[in-house]
């Protein structure tokens, strides 16, 4: 089967996840949870990223990452091929570890930025491994390191906080893991921001902004193993960017009225 190629340019910014192969638990304690932090370490240090949050549950993980050079490919091999082996060596295990690569979703801006990190930080809460008042408690994720000053090279809140009107400061942090808890408690609100979206398609934000892409991108959907939702959205770009430029060559018929020789576009 082919690999499915992803969109990639300078400072982009992914919603990345996978999951255990057949969804098995991959971290079920400390060692393999701490394992796999350590792997993702090395690798923005490596590949240069920035990191705005991550989230390492028991079956999958959750990375909101950008990549000021487009590297998310190589970086992504790398960080799984390497905690597989490492992972694969301490159990005596062979074999895949992984359900498929992983999922990469593009993330328009530094608003679309802020939902899903909120998301990332919430999916422990939302699976019922903490409760929304000791959000900021959950180990294995990047609020917990923010919120005690432990972070690493790499992993940056700046943008986000920024976008949220806050700061990183005590005070700042303890207004945002507040809004957080206010945010677990209410799923209405949840939903208003999309998250039931934030792990489906290939991109979070704006259907203006998501048209842009796909038309920028639109000579990828001519590519074998490209993702259905990517490859379905580019053809639609690609379709319409050839239909404006069948129209303009018939005389710029109105919108809406087909051309004689419109069926060469499909």
């Amino acid at each position: 089967m082919a690999r499915k190629l992803r969109i990639e340019f300078e400072g982009a910014i992914y919603h990345v996840l996978n999951r255990g192969n057949y969804r098995r638990d991959l971290f079920t304690n400390a060692g393999e949870a701490q394992a796999f932090v350590a792997t993702l370490q090395e690798t923005v240090k490596i590949y240069g990223w920035r990191l705005h949050a991550y989230a390492v549950m028991r079956n999958h993980y959750h990375l909101a990452v950008q990549t000021p050079q487009p590297n998310l490919k190589e970086g992504m091999h790398w960080l799984q091929s390497t905690f597989a082996t490492r992972f694969n060596r301490l159990h005596g295990e062979r074999g895949h570890l992984f359900q498929g690569r992983y999922q990469a979703l593009l993330v328009e801006d530094d608003a679309a930025l802020t939902r899903l990190v909120n998301y990332i930080h919430l999916n422990p809460v939302r699976a019922g491994i903490v409760s929304p008042e000791h959000v900021a408690t959950f180990r294995w994720s990047s609020l917990g390191g923010f919120v005690r000053g432990a972070g690493f090279e790499g992993l940056s809140a700046e943008d986000w906080l920024r976008a949220m009107g806050l700061s990183d400061t005590d005070g700042g942090w303890q207004s945002y893991v507040e809004r957080l808890h206010q945010l677990a408690l209410d799923p209405a609100e949840q939903e208003r921001l999309g998250f039931g979206a934030m792990s489906r398609g290939w991109a979070i934000g704006t259907q203006g902004w998501k048209k842009t892409v796909a038309k920028d991108h639109a000579t990828l959907a001519l590519t074998p193993g490209l993702a259905a939702a990517e490859a379905r959205t580019l053809r639609e770009a690609s379709w319409q960017a050839r239909l404006n430029a069948v129209l303009a060559k018939e005389g710029g018929q109105a919108k809406g009225v087909w051309p004689r020789n419109v069926e060469k576009l499909t």
